[in-house]
């Protein structure tokens, strides 16, 4: 994985950031999956679908929708 770099303004303060793309990726991820998972409902759909054994593979499916 590639470097963060970080962006200053003319005082020295840090401003901003650059980061790999997948790093931004798996922040993005844990972002989303903290939003869905302070709604109760949706946090027992998403610990239920995680201990469900049947099911299809992600190639399957896109193969299913014409993906």
């Amino acid at each position: 994985m590639g470097s963060i770099q970080y962006i200053s303004n003319e005082n020295n303060q840090i401003t901003g950031v650059i980061v790999p793309i997948d790093l931004w990726r798996e922040l993005q991820g844990e972002k989303e999956t903290a939003y869905l998972l302070e709604n109760t409902a949706m946090r027992e759909r998403l610990l239920a679908a995680r201990q469900r054994k049947e099911g299809i593979s992600l190639e399957d499916a896109c193969e299913k929708f014409g993906i």
